[in-house]
């Protein structure tokens, strides 16, 4: 099973270091870049570390983190379940009254 990680390296890398990280999401901002994504096992983590050096970043930062929540599927305009529980007390009130 995997673990989601973050590497923080120093430097805002650019869009041309996409393939170096393929498979994670890189976040540039305030002089760091974040790295982040699943890593499969200790030898996929160690390539990433490799991969780092021989690319000459420097990495400030390592750490597990834990998996977000599983986002709810979106409901379409107009038609959250608040508002479908709304409209069959609605419908419900009208047929009995």
């Amino acid at each position: 099973m995997s673990q989601r990680y973050r590497l923080v390296v120093r430097g805002e890398l650019g869009a041309r270091y996409a393939s170096a990280f393929e498979g994670m999401t890189i976040c540039a901002h305030d002089g760091i870049t974040e790295i982040t994504g699943a890593v499969i096992d200790a030898a996929h983590l160690h390539s990433l570390l490799e991969r780092i050096a021989s690319l000459g970043l420097v990495l400030n930062s390592l750490a597990a983190v834990a998996p977000g929540p599983p986002k709810p599927p979106a409901s379409p305009p107009g038609r959250d379940p608040a508002s479908r529980e709304r409209t069959r007390a609605t419908d419900i009130r009208r047929r009995s009254g």
